[in-house]
C-alpha cells in the first residue's frame, strides 16, 4: 500500500469492520481457528486435468487468493498459510476430448488414469494428466499466483492418503450410508467408494466391490472380462476414490481448511461434508460461487463453447480487468461476454485512481486493494479504453501508429515508452475492434431535424481553436442538442434552462460512428481532433444525401 498506511492493528482493526466479502470469507476462518486452533491454514482449489486450465481455473484461484491475503490481514501474519493447486490427475479418461491430436491413441487408453494416458502432444510429457498439469502450473504463473502444486498420482502413491484410505475403508458402512440415498436405484446396486486400478490393464475399474477386509486393507471384485476374483490393498496408489469420497478423503487427510466451489455443487458439498465428518474431519469452510452465463443468459458449458474463453480476455484485456469482474459479486450470476471488457477495463483504472485518495477504510472496500493483496499499483491512463475503441472506429485505424499519433497530440509527452501500460490497451483496443465492433458496425442515417442539428453541430465546431478544451467542446455540443427532440425537461442546466437527454448523445455515435455509445463526446473530439471531427460530421452529411 502506498502513503497513509494505518499501522498494523489499526488495518487489522477496519479489516474486521470491513464487509468487503473476502474479509467476510476470512472471518469464517478466523472463527473456526477459535474453535480448533491450529499452526498453519490451508486453502485449496481444484482442477481437472483432463482439459486444459480455462477462465472459471482463472476465477477460483484469484478469489482464493483475495480471501488468504484477507486472512493474513486479519491475523497480522502471525499464522502460517498454504494454498495447494489440487490436480485430480489419477481420475480415469472417460472420453476423447474434441481439442487434442492423436485422437485414436487416446481411445485406446480409455479409462486409465490421466497419469497413464501417453501426452497426444508430443513426447515432451510422461502422460496427459503431466502436460496438463505442467499447462496449469504455467497458467497460474504467468499471473503471479502463490500457491504449491500437489498431484493426485503422487499423492496416492507415495502414501500420503492411506491413512485417511485405511479409515473410509473401516468406516465404509457409514460412506455408504451417505452415499446411497443420493444415487439412482441402478447405480446404489454397484456402487462402492472405491475404485481399484486393474493390476491386469492400468484402467480404473467401475466395478462392485463384492468383499472388503478393513484388518487387511483390502478389497475384492471380479475382473469383468477374465471372471477372476482379485484382492487389492486400498493403500499405495492401488485404489482410488469416487469424486465425491475422494474430496472428503483428501480435505480429511490434508486438514484442508478453506475451499470454494461453483453453485452446481452445492449438494456434492453437503455429501462430501458429512462423510469429511464421518472420518474424524471437519469440512472446510468456503462459498458456491455463482456460474457464468453467455449472452444469452445460458451457463457457460465446456463442451458447448459458449461464452468467453480465458485466452479471448487476455486478446482484448489485461488480466487485471479480469480479477476485477472475478472480484464483483462473486455470488451473482454474471454474464461472461465480449461486451462486459470494457466496463471492466475502465472500471480497474477508476478504482485504481481512487486509490491514493482515499482513507485506509474506503481502501479496504475498494477492489484494487484485494486484487493487488494490498499494494496496488500506480498507472497513469491518460485515456480510457472506451475512448481508444471510439478513436479506432472513427479512424478505422489498423495500426498502433494512428492511434499514438491521437494521443501523442491530446497529451504531449506520451509515448508507449513512457506509458507502456497504454500501449498494451491501445493493442487490447485494436484487436476488439477488429473482431468485435467491426462486424457489427452499422451506420444509421439522420432523420431530417437531426440532420439540421449536425450541420449546426459541424458550424460551431468547426469555429472552435484546434487546441478547444474537451469541456469547451462538451457545452458546444451540449448546447446545439438543446432542441426538440432532444430537450429534457426534468434535467434542468445551469441556468435554469432544460437540459439535453441522452438521445442526443446516442444520435452523435449512431450516425457519426455506427456504435450505439462512446465516451464523453466532447473528450472524444479533444483527442480526435476537433478538425478530424468536422471532417467525419461532413462525411455523415454526405453519405446521407
Amino acid at each position: 500500500m502506498t502513503e497513509t498506511l494505518s499501522p498494523p492493528a489499526d488495518l487489522r482493526k477496519l479489516a474486521e469492520q470491513s464487509n468487503a466479502w473476502p474479509f467476510e470469507e476470512a472471518k469464517k476462518i478466523v472463527a473456526r481457528l477459535k474453535r480448533k486452533p491450529k499452526d498453519e491454514v490451508l486453502f485449496e482449489t481444484g482442477y481437472g486435468p483432463s482439459g486444459l486450465p480455462h477462465i472459471g481455473t482463472f476465477g477460483e484461484v484469484a478469489r482464493t487468493t483475495m480471501v488468504r491475503h484477507a486472512f493474513r490481514v486479519l491475523t497480522d501474519d502471525k499464522i502460517k498459510t498454504r494454498l495447494l493447486a489440487f490436480s485430480d490427475d489419477m481420475d480415469g479418461l472417460r472420453k476423447v476430448p474434441d481439442n487434442v491430436p492423436n485422437k485414436e491413441m487416446l481411445a485406446a487408453h480409455l479409462n486409465k488414469p490421466l497419469t497413464s494416458v501417453p501426452d497426444p502432444f508430443s513426447n515432451e510429457y510422461p502422460s496427459f494428466g503431466h502436460h496438463n498439469n505442467a499447462r496449469l502450473r504455467a497458467f497460474l504463473d504467468q499471473f503471479g499466483f502463490d500457491y504449491e502444486f500437489a498431484s493426485a498420482t503422487d499423492y496416492y502413491k507415495s502414501g500420503k492418503f492411506d491413512a485417511t484410505l485405511l479409515k473410509m475403508l473401516e468406516h465404509l458402512d457409514k460412506v455408504m450410508a451417505i452415499m446411497l440415498p443420493s444415487l439412482r436405484e441402478e447405480r446404489a446396486a454397484t456402487y462402492s467408494p472405491f475404485l481399484p486400478i486393474c493390476p491386469r490393464t492400468g484402467a480404473v475399474l467401475y466395478v462392485p466391490v463384492v468383499a472388503h477386509d478393513a484388518k487387511n486393507g483390502t478389497i475384492s471384485y471380479d475382473d469383468p472380462e477374465t471372471k477372476e476374483r482379485i484382492t487389492v490393498p486400498v493403500t499405495g496408489g492401488h485404489c482410488k476414490l469416487q469424486w465425491k469420497p475422494d474430496w472428503a478423503m483428501r480435505w480429511t487427510a490434508l486438514g484442508v481448511d478453506y475451499e470454494m466451489s461453483g453453485k452446481d455443487l452445492i449438494d456434492s458439498v453437503k455429501l462430501s461434508a458429512k462423510i469429511c465428518s464421518a472420518l474424524g474431519g471437519i469440512p472446510p469452510d468456503g462459498f458456491n460461487y455463482e456460474l457464468f452465463l453467455d449472452e444469452k443468459g445460458q451457463k457457460i458449458s465446456k463442451s458447448k463453447g459458449n461464452g468467453l474463453t480465458m485466452e479471448e480476455w487476455l486478446r482484448y484485456a489485461s488480466p487485471e480487468s479480469l480479477s476485477l469482474f472475478m472480484y464483483r459479486e462473486p455470488k451473482s450470476a454474471k454474464r461472461l461476454y465480449f461486451d462486459v471488457i470494457p466496463r471492466n477495463v475502465d472500471d480497474y483504472q477508476q478504482f485504481l485512481d481512487s486509490y491514493p485518495k482515499q482513507e485506509t477504510k474506503q481502501r479496504l472496500a475498494n477492489p484494487v486493494w484485494h486484487i493487488h493483496s494490498g499494494n496496488p499499483p500506480k498507472i497513469d491512463m491518460p485515456v480510457t479504453f472506451q475512448m481508444l475503441l471510439t478513436l479506432v472506429s472513427s479512424s478505422n485505424a489498423e495500426n498502433a501508429e494512428t492511434l499514438w499519433g491521437f494521443i501523442g497530440r491530446y497529451r504531449p509527452g506520451v509515448t508507449p515508452q513512457t506509458h507502456p501500460k497504454l500501449d498494451a490497451l491501445v493493442g487490447y483496443a485494436i484487436n476488439y475492434f477488429r473482431d468485435f465492433v467491426l462486424p457489427e458496425k452499422k451506420f444509421r442515417e439522420p432523420t431530417a431535424g437531426e440532420r439540421a442539428a449536425l450541420e449546426d453541430l459541424r458550424n460551431a465546431l468547426a469555429q472552435l481553436p484546434q487546441d478547444a478544451s474537451a469541456e469547451d467542446i462538451q457545452n458546444v455540443v451540449y448546447e446545439i442538442g438543446r432542441r426538440e427532440p432532444f430537450l429534457d425537461q426534468a434535467k434542468k442546466g445551469k441556468d435554469g434552462r432544460p437540459g439535453v437527454s441522452l438521445d442526443w448523445f446516442n444520435m452523435l455515435y449512431q450516425v457519426l460512428l455506427g456504435q450505439e455509445k462512446g465516451p464523453r463526446f466532447g473528450s472524444f473530439v479533444a483527442v480526435y481532433g476537433v478538425g478530424n471531427a468536422v471532417a467525419m460530421i461532413d462525411g455523415a452529411l454526405k453519405r446521407g444525401e
